[in-house]
């Protein structure tokens, strides 16, 4: 699984040929600094160790100043692991944009946003009440019904309630690539990505 770590930058559309908009995410994507080669023998397992984003060595813990130092490369605010997809691949080379290719399709990991506790009208798309006339007062948004009193006399498992929502890894799967920016370390993904403005992303082939 070929990858690369990057920052949403924010929304926007192109035209294409036909001058059709077509809404698209900016991300900034790398360079990304090889950290870590992790083996069978030592790890128990093949892995590439990628870091992205400088940050200064007095927000950054001794142990991770040292494991930076090996790869004699600046601490990283994002570290991410990937499949071993180069064997030529050591600590302290760098991977860009250069790996995409315009019009293949990606797939993007990200945190969605946050909404924090939510109802069942936002959180599930419950209908709520549609009448407010016969003796209806303020139960317009409630979740009804849980359950029978008598049997199973519980709140069963799965039960779609009230709850805090957001705030989740989401993986959006085949997104096209419409752009390749490399002189600024940036690409166009066709749609929507999960997360805020400013927030990480990988990016896999």
């Amino acid at each position: 699984m070929l990858g690369i770590i990057g920052k949403k930058v924010g929304m926007t559309s192109i035209y294409n040929e036909d001058g059709k908009s077509i809404p698209c995410t900016v991300i900034e994507a790398g360079p990304c600094i090889v950290t870590q080669i992790k083996t069978i023998e030592k790890d128990g397992y093949e892995a590439i160790q990628m870091g992205f984003n400088d940050v200064k060595e007095k927000h950054s813990s001794k142990p991770q100043i040292g494991h930076f130092k090996k790869a004699g490369t600046l601490p990283k605010s994002k570290v991410a692991e990937f499949d071993m997809f180069d064997k030529n691949i050591k600590p302290g080379d760098a991977v860009t944009v250069d790996i995409f290719i315009e019009g293949e399709f990606v797939d993007v990991v990200g945190k969605s946003k946050g909404k924090g506790f939510q109802g069942v009208v936002k959180r599930h798309g419950f209908a709520g009440v549609g009448e407010a006339t016969h003796g209806q007062h303020n139960r317009l948004r409630a979740p009804g019904s849980l359950g029978g009193s008598s049997w199973p006399s519980r709140v069963m498992k799965g039960m779609r309630m009230a709850g805090r929502q957001g705030n989740e890894t989401v993986k959006v799967l085949s997104l096209k690539l419409l752009k390749v920016i490399p002189e600024n370390n940036l690409i166009l993904v066709k749609g929507a990505v999960p997360g805020s403005k400013g927030s990480y992303l990988i990016i896999q082939k």
